[in-house]
Protein backbone atom coordinates (compact mmCIF):
# COMPACT_ATOMS: atom_id res chain seq x y z
CA UNK A 1 0.00 0.00 0.00
CA UNK A 2 1.28 3.47 -0.85
CA UNK A 3 2.50 5.45 2.12
CA UNK A 4 0.66 8.61 3.13
CA UNK A 5 2.52 11.81 2.27
CA UNK A 6 3.08 12.81 5.90
CA UNK A 7 4.56 9.39 6.69
CA UNK A 8 6.86 9.70 3.69
CA UNK A 9 7.97 13.13 4.89
CA UNK A 10 8.70 11.79 8.38
CA UNK A 11 10.76 8.99 6.81
CA UNK A 12 12.68 11.60 4.79
CA UNK A 13 13.61 13.19 8.12
CA UNK A 14 14.92 9.82 9.30
CA UNK A 15 11.80 9.13 11.38
CA UNK A 16 10.49 5.91 9.86
CA UNK A 17 7.31 4.48 11.37
CA UNK A 18 6.64 0.77 11.78
CA UNK A 19 3.29 -0.68 10.62
CA UNK A 20 2.25 -0.89 14.29
CA UNK A 21 3.06 2.80 14.80
CA UNK A 22 1.16 3.73 11.65
CA UNK A 23 -1.85 1.85 13.05
CA UNK A 24 -1.55 3.78 16.32
CA UNK A 25 -1.65 7.06 14.41
CA UNK A 26 -4.72 5.86 12.49
CA UNK A 27 -6.49 5.14 15.78
CA UNK A 28 -5.34 8.48 17.22
CA UNK A 29 -6.83 10.25 14.19
CA UNK A 30 -10.14 8.42 14.56
CA UNK A 31 -10.37 9.29 18.26
CA UNK A 32 -9.52 12.93 17.60
CA UNK A 33 -12.16 13.25 14.90
CA UNK A 34 -14.76 11.60 17.12
CA UNK A 35 -14.03 13.63 20.27
CA UNK A 36 -13.72 16.85 18.30
CA UNK A 37 -17.44 16.62 17.53
CA UNK A 38 -18.17 17.13 21.24
CA UNK A 39 -15.09 18.94 22.52
CA UNK A 40 -13.17 21.64 20.69
CA UNK A 41 -9.77 19.97 20.60
CA UNK A 42 -8.60 21.40 17.27
CA UNK A 43 -9.86 23.84 14.67
CA UNK A 44 -8.26 21.62 12.04
CA UNK A 45 -10.91 19.10 11.02
CA UNK A 46 -9.76 17.54 7.75
CA UNK A 47 -7.90 14.23 8.29
CA UNK A 48 -5.07 15.10 5.88
CA UNK A 49 -4.59 18.50 7.50
CA UNK A 50 -4.52 16.91 10.97
CA UNK A 51 -1.86 14.48 9.81
CA UNK A 52 0.27 17.29 8.36
CA UNK A 53 -0.27 20.09 10.87
CA UNK A 54 -0.46 18.03 14.05
CA UNK A 55 1.16 14.60 13.60
CA UNK A 56 4.01 15.58 11.28
CA UNK A 57 4.59 18.91 13.02
CA UNK A 58 4.85 17.10 16.36
CA UNK A 59 7.26 14.50 15.01
CA UNK A 60 9.47 17.28 13.66
CA UNK A 61 10.62 17.84 17.25
CA UNK A 62 12.65 14.65 16.97
CA UNK A 63 14.89 16.41 14.48
CA UNK A 64 16.43 18.31 17.41
CA UNK A 65 15.78 15.99 20.37
CA UNK A 66 17.23 12.87 18.80
CA UNK A 67 16.22 9.49 20.20
CA UNK A 68 13.94 10.07 23.21
CA UNK A 69 13.71 6.47 24.39
CA UNK A 70 14.62 6.41 28.06
CA UNK A 71 14.29 10.19 28.36
CA UNK A 72 11.80 12.15 30.47
CA UNK A 73 9.77 14.77 28.58
CA UNK A 74 7.04 17.10 29.82
CA UNK A 75 4.61 18.65 27.33
CA UNK A 76 3.07 21.83 28.74
CA UNK A 77 -0.30 22.95 27.41
CA UNK A 78 -0.68 19.66 25.60
CA UNK A 79 -4.25 20.23 24.36
CA UNK A 80 -5.07 17.26 22.13
CA UNK A 81 -1.66 15.74 22.86
CA UNK A 82 0.71 17.67 20.61
CA UNK A 83 3.61 17.25 20.42
CA UNK A 84 3.87 14.76 23.30
CA UNK A 85 1.72 11.84 22.14
CA UNK A 86 3.13 11.58 18.60
CA UNK A 87 6.62 11.60 20.10
CA UNK A 88 5.57 8.83 22.50
CA UNK A 89 4.29 6.75 19.57
CA UNK A 90 7.62 7.27 17.78
CA UNK A 91 9.67 6.55 20.92
CA UNK A 92 7.76 3.94 22.99
CA UNK A 93 10.23 4.07 25.89
CA UNK A 94 9.85 7.83 26.37
CA UNK A 95 8.72 8.78 29.89
CA UNK A 96 6.00 11.27 29.04
CA UNK A 97 4.14 13.78 31.20
CA UNK A 98 1.29 15.73 29.61
CA UNK A 99 0.14 18.93 31.31
CA UNK A 100 -3.22 20.47 30.47
CA UNK A 101 -5.24 22.86 32.64
CA UNK A 102 -8.61 21.96 30.98
CA UNK A 103 -9.90 18.78 32.62
CA UNK A 104 -12.09 17.70 29.69
CA UNK A 105 -9.04 17.69 27.43
CA UNK A 106 -7.14 15.50 29.88
CA UNK A 107 -9.99 12.98 29.65
CA UNK A 108 -9.23 12.73 25.94
CA UNK A 109 -5.49 12.35 26.57
CA UNK A 110 -6.10 9.49 28.99
CA UNK A 111 -8.36 7.71 26.50
CA UNK A 112 -5.81 8.03 23.70
CA UNK A 113 -2.99 6.71 25.87
CA UNK A 114 -5.13 3.74 26.93
CA UNK A 115 -6.53 2.96 23.47
CA UNK A 116 -3.07 3.08 21.88
CA UNK A 117 -1.50 0.98 24.63
CA UNK A 118 1.00 3.68 25.60
CA UNK A 119 2.80 2.94 28.86
CA UNK A 120 4.53 5.42 31.18
CA UNK A 121 2.27 8.37 30.30
CA UNK A 122 1.27 10.70 33.12
CA UNK A 123 -1.54 13.21 32.52
CA UNK A 124 -1.82 16.18 34.89
CA UNK A 125 -4.61 18.74 35.24
CA UNK A 126 -2.48 21.61 36.51
CA UNK A 127 -0.80 24.90 35.71
CA UNK A 128 2.87 24.89 34.73
CA UNK A 129 3.58 27.58 37.34
CA UNK A 130 2.38 25.22 40.10
CA UNK A 131 4.32 22.21 38.83
CA UNK A 132 7.51 24.27 38.55
CA UNK A 133 7.47 24.84 42.31
CA UNK A 134 6.73 21.21 43.22
CA UNK A 135 9.85 19.15 44.12
CA UNK A 136 8.58 16.08 42.26
CA UNK A 137 8.51 18.02 38.98
CA UNK A 138 10.97 20.89 39.34
CA UNK A 139 14.23 20.22 37.45
CA UNK A 140 13.20 16.62 36.75
CA UNK A 141 12.94 16.51 32.96
CA UNK A 142 15.39 16.06 30.10
CA UNK A 143 13.06 18.03 27.83
CA UNK A 144 10.23 20.48 28.50
CA UNK A 145 8.29 21.29 25.33
CA UNK A 146 5.39 23.48 24.30
CA UNK A 147 3.59 24.26 21.08
CA UNK A 148 1.81 27.57 20.59
CA UNK A 149 1.18 28.13 24.31
CA UNK A 150 2.59 31.60 24.98
CA UNK A 151 5.18 34.13 23.86
CA UNK A 152 8.78 33.22 24.58
CA UNK A 153 9.34 35.25 27.78
CA UNK A 154 6.33 33.59 29.40
CA UNK A 155 7.11 30.19 27.91
CA UNK A 156 10.64 30.24 29.33
CA UNK A 157 9.19 30.78 32.81
CA UNK A 158 6.83 27.85 32.30
CA UNK A 159 9.43 25.44 30.93
CA UNK A 160 12.93 26.12 32.26
CA UNK A 161 12.11 25.49 35.95
CA UNK A 162 10.98 21.97 34.95
CA UNK A 163 14.24 21.14 33.12
CA UNK A 164 17.19 19.47 34.80
CA UNK A 165 20.67 20.98 34.49
CA UNK A 166 22.01 19.77 31.17
CA UNK A 167 18.50 19.36 29.74
CA UNK A 168 16.64 21.53 27.25
CA UNK A 169 13.46 23.47 26.67
CA UNK A 170 11.93 23.28 23.21
CA UNK A 171 9.44 25.79 21.84
CA UNK A 172 7.65 25.26 18.54
CA UNK A 173 7.27 28.70 17.02
CA UNK A 174 6.17 30.42 13.81
CA UNK A 175 7.84 32.89 11.51
CA UNK A 176 8.54 35.43 14.29
CA UNK A 177 10.56 32.97 16.36
CA UNK A 178 13.89 34.80 16.18
CA UNK A 179 12.48 38.23 17.00
CA UNK A 180 10.44 36.83 19.88
CA UNK A 181 13.47 35.01 21.28
CA UNK A 182 15.66 38.13 21.09
CA UNK A 183 13.08 39.96 23.23
CA UNK A 184 13.18 37.05 25.68
CA UNK A 185 16.99 36.93 25.98
CA UNK A 186 17.15 38.48 29.46
CA UNK A 187 14.35 36.29 30.77
CA UNK A 188 16.03 33.15 29.43
CA UNK A 189 19.31 34.06 31.17
CA UNK A 190 17.52 34.86 34.43
CA UNK A 191 15.80 31.47 34.40
CA UNK A 192 19.00 29.50 33.83
CA UNK A 193 18.86 29.13 30.04
CA UNK A 194 21.78 29.29 27.65
CA UNK A 195 22.09 30.37 24.02
CA UNK A 196 19.02 29.47 21.92
CA UNK A 197 19.39 27.45 18.72
CA UNK A 198 16.94 27.62 15.80
CA UNK A 199 15.97 24.87 13.37
CA UNK A 200 13.64 25.69 10.48
CA UNK A 201 11.00 23.07 9.69
CA UNK A 202 9.40 23.31 6.24
CA UNK A 203 5.94 21.72 6.37
CA UNK A 204 4.31 20.52 3.14
CA UNK A 205 1.09 22.54 3.41
CA UNK A 206 2.49 25.72 4.93
CA UNK A 207 3.93 28.74 3.13
CA UNK A 208 6.08 29.84 6.07
CA UNK A 209 8.53 27.64 7.94
CA UNK A 210 7.99 26.70 11.55
CA UNK A 211 10.94 26.86 13.93
CA UNK A 212 12.16 24.62 16.70
CA UNK A 213 13.76 26.85 19.32
CA UNK A 214 15.99 24.88 21.70
CA UNK A 215 17.36 26.45 24.88
CA UNK A 216 19.84 24.48 27.02
CA UNK A 217 19.53 24.59 30.80
CA UNK A 218 22.94 25.80 31.96
CA UNK A 219 22.20 27.08 35.48
CA UNK A 220 19.66 26.40 38.21
CA UNK A 221 16.46 28.43 38.01
CA UNK A 222 16.23 30.85 40.99
CA UNK A 223 13.74 29.71 43.63
CA UNK A 224 11.46 32.70 42.98
CA UNK A 225 10.53 31.29 39.55
CA UNK A 226 8.07 30.36 38.26
CA UNK A 227 5.92 33.01 39.89
CA UNK A 228 2.34 32.28 40.95
CA UNK A 229 -0.23 31.22 38.30
CA UNK A 230 -1.12 33.94 35.85
CA UNK A 231 1.76 36.27 36.65
CA UNK A 232 4.20 35.08 33.92
CA UNK A 233 1.56 35.80 31.29
CA UNK A 234 0.51 39.15 32.69
CA UNK A 235 3.97 40.44 33.63
CA UNK A 236 6.59 38.65 31.50
CA UNK A 237 10.18 38.91 32.66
Amino acid sequence: MEKLAWIEQAAAWGLALTPAQEAQFERYLALLLDWNERLNLTAVRQPTAIQQRHFLDSLSCARVTGNLNGRALIDVGSGAGFPGLPLKILFPELRLTLVESVAKKTDFLLVVAAELGLDDVQVLVERAEVLGQMPEYRAQFDWAVARGVAEMRTLAEYLLPLVRLGGWMLAQKGAGAREETVVAAAAIRTLGGGEPEFTAVPLPDRDADHFLVVVPKVAATPAAYPRRPGVPGKRPL
